[in-house]
């Protein structure tokens, strides 16, 4: 869900903190209020979840000192001033130092609130960003976001904390859609480099002259090439299959001249081959075998069987939250069309249906298989998964009905029984049977 911004207002005449709030409350804003600087520090600090408007004289500690200490603990934290009439070098000045903008009384307070908005949808990115860097530096908190009990993903789990921990390149390949990058960034959060820099760049996204002023320079503008940046972390080349033969000369003169153990890992992301070409052919030999020293091919998502299930279920719970609404019930029909489902875009064609599917359960309109259609009409002809006995899908939607079930009531055991209409042993002896543990809902 979006996360709630406040504004907190600092001023030390009451009748404009009154006025100021007033009109943003009514604009729909969270506020809070403080009469002096002093005040507002004790609560405003790092990752404070908001933005603030700051008269600039105010008696103590005045505008411009409570902004510089405001920069000084978060330079990403919105800072609107209000300044008096004639004020102006003093707006540039606060400017300078990092104010986000600046208001002149008498200021028009619809003004007021488009910066109030601004300034929120700024700092909502912000900590999102955050958010984001710090879950990517999680190595557990990755590993996690691998959702599935298949054989293949226990092995590609295993395969991340190996070779997490190893010096030598790393080559990802797999279907467009599978997670891929996302094993990149988990592959350099569980290892030694951790605490290094981890930078990416896609290969197909610039011009060959683009692509080498940024990978190994001059960069504009006084910025470093990124094999520098990256020195001593991972440098993540995303479409490496797009790297034109003479950077792919360059590149292997740097990965020649770092020695042995690279002191910058690579990891290279294999995104668009034909199905009868392989890597091997699209780039030099002597770079495939140094980059390619350790692979990890990801499974894609038809192979992949009650995964499936699981991904689905938790993504239309995380959708559903999000929109403040229901999540779809999945009947054992539509759980056996998720399961034969071809998925052409894999996991993030399976986040598309998730959340659509969330949508139309808020309108009441709709179905899970209408979606799957629609994507596979718009996908082009595809291979659909091989059949299977019955027997499978009413486990996988035995699964996914308990375990849906379980997490609901917070791994209360009477009331899954009652809802379900299960004796305690037959709970208990399905439970087992499929791996479900009620310490893992509680």
């Amino acid at each position: 869900m979006a996360r709630a911004m406040k504004v907190a207002i600092v001023d030390d005449e009451a009748d404009m903190r009154q006025s100021i709030s007033q009109w943003l409350a009514l604009s729909g804003f969270d506020t809070e209020t403080y009469a002096s600087a002093e005040d507002a520090l004790k609560v405003i600090g790092p990752d404070f979840q908001g933005v603030v408007v700051s008269d600039i004289k105010m008696p103590g500690m005045d505008g411009m000192a409570f902004l510089k200490r405001l920069m000084g603990q978060d330079s990403g934290l919105p800072v609107i001033m209000i300044t008096g009439h004639g004020d102006v070098p003093m707006a540039v000045e606060a400017m300078r130092v990092g104010a986000f903008d600046f208001l002149e009384k008498p200021f028009n307070p619809d003004r007021m609130t488009e910066l109030a908005k601004r300034a929120t949808q700024a700092r909502r990115m912000t900590l999102d960003n955050r958010a984001l860097r710090k879950e990517l530096s999680d190595g557990s908190t990755i590993i996690k976001k691998l959702i599935g009990t298949s054989p293949a993903m226990d092995r590609l789990r295993e395969d991340i904390l190996d070779l997490g921990q190893a010096d030598s390149h790393v080559l990802i390949d797999g279907e467009t859609g599978t997670g891929k990058t996302l094993v990149a960034h988990a592959l350099h959060a569980v290892g030694p480099r951790a605490s290094k820099k981890f930078v990416a760049i896609s290969c197909a996204a610039w011009s060959e002259d683009q692509l080498a002023a940024r990978l190994f320079g001059p960069g504009e503008g006084g910025t470093l090439p990124l094999v520098e940046e990256a020195r001593g972390g991972t440098l993540c080349l995303e479409d490496v299959e797009a790297l034109p033969n003479p950077l792919q000369a360059r590149l292997l003169t740097f990965i020649n001249d770092q020695g042995l153990p690279p002191e910058t890992r690579i990891i290279a992301i294999c995104n668009h081959h034909a199905p009868d070409t392989t890597l091997e052919q699209l780039l030099r030999p002597d770079l495939f075998y140094r980059l390619g020293a350790m692979t990890i091919l990801l499974p894609p998502l038809r192979t992949r069987g009650e995964d499936i299930l699981q991904l689905f279920t938790r993504l239309s719970e995380q959708f559903a939250e999000e929109y403040g609404c229901d999540a779809p019930q999945v009947t054992a029909q539509e759980a056996a069309q998720l399961l034969q489902a071809p998925w052409p875009g894999n996991v993030r064609q399976l986040v598309n249906i998730a959340e659509r599917a969330v949508l139309q359960n808020r309108r009441g309109s709709g179905s899970i298989a209408s979606l799957l259609m629609a994507e596979n009409e718009a996908s082009g002809p595809a291979l659909t998964t091989e059949g299977k006995p019955l027997k499978d899908y009413v486990e996988a939607f035995e699964r996914m009905l308990i375990d849906n079930t379980m997490r609901r009531h917070k791994g209360s055991i009477v009331a899954v029984m009652e809802e379900l209409c299960l004796p305690r042993r037959t709970l208990n002896e399905k439970m087992a049977k499929y791996g479900l543990t009620r310490g893992d809902y509680v």
